[in-house]
């Protein structure tokens, strides 16, 4: 007999997970306290590096049901949550996700749902790589610097180097400056990378 598990993940200690467990009980899974599993922890986390979701794994067996509400439940994007989905069939687990329409997701249409999902994450992806690299190209072409503008002016950054070149440390320039030593580094280090 298959038993019925539901991950709750939240980002924030001011949200709730108990939200996620009413909306799969009214969906109709009848859910046993002792095997609802939520967890705290962000989504950008990988599913596997999820204390809560490792004891999961521990606990659930062979034609186990784990239900979560969305698929962001499972995983920080398409890829991860196609991961953590294989893995779990992998081990005779049916997952079900509500957004989807309870869709199980290890079933023929729930794979196929799947692999559409992970080829727009895939196209999304490579289009903000495409007009990422396009700004800036375009950027570098009008002359401008990239970045976080220095925490010196280039008058203070010629100071640096000087005193540098004399002898001073970072720990000291950064004091007399009043900046981070990764200021300083930085400086020093854009000069040896210009020479």
């Amino acid at each position: 007999m298959s038993r019925v598990f539901c991950y709750c993940r939240v980002s924030t200690a001011d949200q709730h997970p108990e939200n996620q467990v009413a909306e799969i009980k009214a969906a109709g899974f009848d859910i046993k306290p002792s095997r609802v599993i939520t967890e705290h922890i962000s989504g950008s986390t990988p599913a596997r590096e999820r204390p809560q979701f490792a004891l999961l794994l521990q606990k659930i067996e062979a034609q186990d049901v784990l239900v979560v509400t969305k698929l962001d439940r499972l995983g920080r994007n398409a890829m991860d949550v196609r991961q953590t989905v294989e893995t779990l069939a992998g081990a005779g687990v049916r997952v079900h996700c509500l957004a989807l329409g309870g869709v199980d997701l290890t079933s023929s249409a729930g794979k196929m749902t799947m692999q559409v999902l992970c080829a727009v994450a895939e196209f999304e992806r490579d289009l903000l790589i495409e007009r990422t690299n396009s700004g800036l190209a375009r950027v570098k072409a009008e002359g401008r610097k990239l970045g976080r503008p220095s925490a010196l002016t280039d008058e203070q950054q010629a100071q640096v180097l000087r005193k540098l070149a004399e002898g001073a440390t970072v720990y000291a320039l950064a004091q007399q400056f009043n900046v981070d030593r990764r200021s300083i580094r930085r400086v020093r280090d854009n000069s040896t990378a210009d020479a």
